[in-house]
């Protein structure tokens, strides 16, 4: 199985910038897509980003042209660089491992992180 501890998360203002890290462990990362998403209280559990093994990424809508999404084979790690940061991102971010070929979707992935609180005031 795979193991998923995310980093990076933190308390800053709107217009900063954060880096987040999702560091795995387990056998063939490099066969498996990753995705980010976040939940903010009282919401769903929602896509944010995501790259599959071969490089191809996809984002949401909310978060297209601030956010990036790559990966790092050799250390077995997942990064979101998050740029332009605004009050609506503030949320707890998971990353996640899979196969499924529906990247949004949550159904799509076998392994979770247990997540990084990123809150950003006005």
């Amino acid at each position: 199985q795979v193991q998923l501890v995310e980093s990076g998360g933190g308390l800053v203002q709107a217009g900063d910038s954060l880096r987040l890290s999702c560091a795995a462990s387990g056998r063939t990362f490099s066969r498996y897509n990753m995705g980010w998403f976040r939940q903010a209280p009282g919401k769903e559990r929602e896509f944010v980003a995501a790259i599959s093994w071969s490089g191809s990424t996809s984002y949401a809508d909310s978060v297209k042209g601030r956010f990036s999404v790559s990966r790092d084979y050799a250390k077995n790690t997942l990064y979101l660089q998050m740029n332009s940061l605004k009050p609506e991102d503030t949320a707890v971010y998971y990353c996640a491992a899979g196969v499924g070929h529906n990247w949004y979707s949550v159904g799509a992935y076998d392994y979770w992180g247990q997540g990084t609180q990123v809150t950003v005031s006005s």
